[in-house]
């Protein structure tokens, strides 16, 4: 299954980080605007010039350390039709240089529609005859809140195409609690249900490091949350948001992590894109600032969880 494959790379690397690419304008560097407004005027064809630009550039400088990548497709769907096509030139790029790629759609819909998604998103389209990949990236982030109806035209193709896609469950926002926190007849929280569904939909597509290809979105900024659906989900790889910018530190993640050093992938979006602003330094090191930040939230877990390893 396709996070076994992100998994390997996590061990390889010993880095279990992903690095959101949700490029605005402000957070490009001068040089690279004015190259690309000379070209194409401050259009959307020259916004989408400069995202392009700048994300390689992130991409050549954290490709050796960072097993992933995942671009938000509201900041690139923006940018009209030009945007979306930069997403796609990212997304091949980044798995041209050995890169994972989530693609964080938060997609949410049922049956045809929903298998629409899956085949843009994660499959390939037929095109008179002929297999095209629309997007081809490795996994999608989706919203599971209409039930299996919305997950089970992803199984197909998760299966099939060696993808996976990652549920919300428990999401880093501070209102997450206001529906995800509620408790169901059950007992059972919302959140916690919804882990429970992952552990069940992953039955279809079980991996062989004890992870399916249902992974589940399990915010830092919610630490205990993160234990309590480790020890519940046991089969099912989180994406962790929150760490960084919205407050989520290294010591918050550590629970969402097996024995092994396994079960999950942190995001840091700001945190390494901005690094050259943080730390302000020439606009023309931004790559190399933005890997500077990786290797320190690299190093910062490792300090934490110890050798990563592969399970059984």
């Amino acid at each position: 299954m396709s996070f076994d494959r992100m998994i390997e790379k996590i061990v390889e690397m010993q880095n279990p980080t992903v690095a959101g690419l949700d490029p605005k304008l402000a957070y490009i560097p001068p040089y690279i605007l004015e190259e690309a407004v000379a070209e194409h005027g401050k259009t959307l064809e020259g916004a989408a010039a400069a995202l392009v630009t700048y994300n390689k550039g992130l991409i050549d400088a954290l490709c050796d350390i960072v097993p992933a990548v995942k671009p938000q497709a509201a900041y690139y769907e923006m940018y009209g039709w030009q945007g979306v096509r930069a997403l796609a030139e990212t997304i091949a790029y980044a798995q041209e240089k050995g890169m994972f790629v989530i693609t964080d759609g938060k997609r949410n819909d049922i049956g045809a529609t929903m298998e629409a998604y899956a085949t843009a998103h994660l499959g390939t389209t037929d095109v008179l005859g002929e297999a095209v990949d629309a997007f081809g990236a490795d996994a999608l982030t989706v919203n599971g809140y209409l039930g299996t109806d919305g997950i089970k035209p992803l199984l197909g193709v998760c299966g099939e195409k060696d993808k996976g896609i990652f549920v919300l469950v428990k999401t880093s926002n501070p209102s997450s609690g206001e529906l995800q926190d509620q408790k169901l007849e059950s007992g059972k929280t919302v959140y916690e249900a919804m882990g429970a569904f992952c552990e069940t939909w992953g039955e279809a597509v079980m991996g062989k490091y004890g992870y399916s290809g249902v992974g589940a979105v399990v915010g830092a900024t919610y630490p205990a949350q993160l234990g309590e659906m480790r020890e519940k989900a046991p089969h099912t790889f989180f994406l962790v948001p929150g760490y960084g910018a919205q407050g989520g530190g290294a010591d918050d993640v550590v629970p969402a992590f097996d024995k092994n050093g396994l079960g999950a992938i942190i995001n840091s979006s700001r945190g390494i894109m901005c690094a050259w602003q943080k730390e302000k330094c020439d606009e023309h090191d931004y790559a190399q600032a933005a890997r500077r930040e990786a290797i320190r939230m690299r190093d910062a877990f490792r300090a934490r969880i110890g050798e990563i390893r592969l399970g059984e």
